[in-house]
């Protein structure tokens, strides 16, 4: 999958582009930037990342979200190798890829903090294994 001098670029999608896809493009960004480069986008957007993705984001990693992103649509964003979508149920975007996944994680929004940091947890899991699996190839 790698391309001379080129870093695949790995897209994080699913319908708001406001939570699990904006934690994934966090994550990818400060685990995997040396293998991939990490975006985020949606068939929608939202007004701002989700405030409880944004605050546990922060106390975890110290990373901050509304600094560093916004919520997107899939035409924002170039061209990419691969697709991961985050488990949009009814209707997952589609984009163009090299190679597609679905990680089938269910979206936080409205729970409890203890709900938010598994799925953190699960979305740091798959970006690690996400690096180990492009930077092998």
């Amino acid at each position: 999958m790698k391309k001379e001098g080129n870093i695949p670029k790995v897209a994080f999608i699913c319908v708001h582009n406001s939570c699990r896809s904006q934690i994934a493009e966090a994550l990818g960004k400060q685990l995997a930037s040396d293998v991939f480069k990490s975006y985020s986008a949606g068939t929608e957007t939202k007004p701002q990342i989700n405030q409880d993705a944004v605050r546990l984001m922060r106390q975890i990693y110290g990373i901050d979200m509304e600094k560093t992103q916004c919520s997107k649509l899939l035409a924002d964003i170039p061209p990419v190798d691969v697709v991961i979508t985050m488990g949009c149920n009814v209707q997952c975007p589609f984009l163009p890829c090299k190679h597609r996944e679905d990680w089938g994680i269910d979206d936080p929004t409205g729970k409890g903090d203890d709900v938010f940091l598994e799925v953190i947890k699960q979305i740091e899991h798959n970006i690690l294994l996400l690096k180990n699996k492009i930077h092998s190839l």
